[in-house]
């Protein structure tokens, strides 16, 4: 064997954590030498190139984005040496069909550890991350941040990658109002993670060059909160680990990546939604949680529905409009629109499939275990529109918007709307304000 050929990677993604994967760990590798990415989840995204401005010198054509479908051609057409996996929410069993996949083509298949990928900062790092999409980070985030806040601390909230536009210009963004939103382009998704937190007075920053992006942010902060994105690791070795986990879904977190390895590495777990699951699923997820983590620190937690005009939806019927990821590769059924549809006691759930329109109609046809509810799709302007005409045709009353934004600010809704919020209450407060008060450098954060 050749030592002194490159070794020819080509590095499985999704938009996200491979970008960060090549930033810090495989640009940096001696005799490394990533070939191509292959996307997977977002659309829009294969047949795309990683700029040569965040490539580096090493690729001066950047580097090709390919569908993943096409991993054994790809493998084959350039000699691949590695696949390297690197994205999230997804069962065990399908990271190891990758694998068979690369193995059966003549590659090696990697996994990058926590370790290799989490860059170190020189103030104290909180991670809100989760053992799937859609247990509830975000109003774990902003309940952390609260008691930051309380506690008289700056924070500044790092978000999970979502570059869907221009990666040059996404490299580094900072969002310190709502205005900044429209100035960036942000897409529904983006926009459900930023503004509940701008709307909190929280300074925001995410992007693609996320070690320039933890620099910047420390400089304005005395605490950073990472909010992580689907049930992926930190981009950023926390001091304090808090990992989300869904009763709605017992098992779960020990089936899926990278989920797993961020329930066993937390520090807390909390168990959301304790409120409205069956307490067989809540006891099941916490006997997991004791068996693979027994250090750690168990926060049961509510997360309450509230509508901002219940009128609009008692004896009506509603279209219910739920967070797109968590019920696409979420695979939940529903989300907090239809709890609070059915509390409230609506007429009817008005199934909006018949009325579906373009990309909206093929993610339910792609998302067949979706029925009673529309998921708020968004990944550009094309998306935006057809949800928009989706909504425009269903043959509804009211419409039931449980996103985390206001959907009206980037789309026009014809019909009466109202807006469901959800906040986590934990049963026993004081175990996250002790858990994020170990942060402060006095006294130290929760081990395992």
């Amino acid at each position: 064997m050749d030592r002194s050929k490159k070794t020819r990677v080509i590095i499985m993604g999704a938009a996200g954590r491979d970008f960060h994967d090549f930033n810090v760990y495989w640009k940096r590798l001696p005799g490394a030498e990533v070939v191509c990415f292959t996307a997977t989840q977002i659309p829009d995204i294969a047949g795309r190139t990683y700029p040569p401005a965040l490539a580096g010198p090493d690729y001066p054509d950047g580097i090709p984005i390919f569908p993943e479908e096409l991993l054994e051609q790809l493998i084959a057409r350039y000699r691949a040496d590695v696949v390297a996996f690197a994205y999230s929410d997804v069962s065990h069993e399908h990271v190891v069909h990758q694998a068979c996949r690369a193995h059966a083509a003549g590659a090696e298949f990697r996994l990058l550890g926590a370790e290799q990928t989490m860059l170190r900062g020189t103030r104290p790092v909180i991670a809100v991350c989760a053992v799937r999409t859609g247990c509830g980070k975000s109003q774990t985030s902003r309940r952390v941040t609260r008691i930051l806040r309380e506690q008289g601390r700056k924070v500044a909230v790092v978000r999970h990658p979502m570059p869907y536009g221009d990666l040059v210009k996404q490299a580094v963004q900072r969002f310190a109002s709502l205005a900044d939103l429209d100035a960036h382009d942000c897409t529904i998704e983006e926009r459900e993670e930023y503004e509940p937190h701008l709307a909190m007075g929280n300074l925001v920053f995410a992007g693609i060059d996320y070690e320039t992006i933890l620099r910047q942010a420390e400089r304005e902060a005395d605490v950073i909160l990472w909010d992580g994105g689907n049930n992926d690791l930190p981009f950023y070795r926390p001091d304090l680990h808090i990992t989300v986990a869904d009763p709605h879904r017992p098992g779960h977190e020990l089936s899926y990546y990278p989920g797993e390895t961020n329930l066993r590495m937390a520090h807390v777990v909390v168990i959301n939604k304790v409120d409205t699951a069956d307490p067989a699923g809540v006891a099941a997820v916490e006997a997991n949680v004791r068996r693979v983590n027994p250090r750690a620190v168990i926060v049961r937690a509510n997360s309450p529905v509230t509508v901002g005009e219940p009128g609009l939806v008692e004896g009506r019927r509603v279209l219910v409009v739920e967070d797109g990821p968590t019920l696409t590769h979420g695979e939940m059924r529903y989300g907090a629109g239809l709890v609070a549809a059915r509390q409230l006691g609506a007429a009817e759930i008005v199934d909006p499939r018949p009325w579906a329109q373009g990309s909206i109609k093929a993610v339910f046809e792609k998302y067949a275990h979706l029925t009673q509810v529309l998921p708020a799709m968004g990944y550009g302007e094309r998306q935006v529109a057809e949800l928009s005409a989706t909504i425009r045709a269903v043959p509804c009353d009211t419409v039931l918007i449980a996103t985390p934004i206001d959907l009206g600010h980037v789309l026009t809704i014809d019909k009466p709307s109202t807006r469901v919020r959800y906040e986590l209450e934990e049963h026993d407060p004081t175990l996250l304000e002790r858990a994020v008060a170990g942060t402060d450098g006095a006294t130290p954060a929760p081990r395992r």
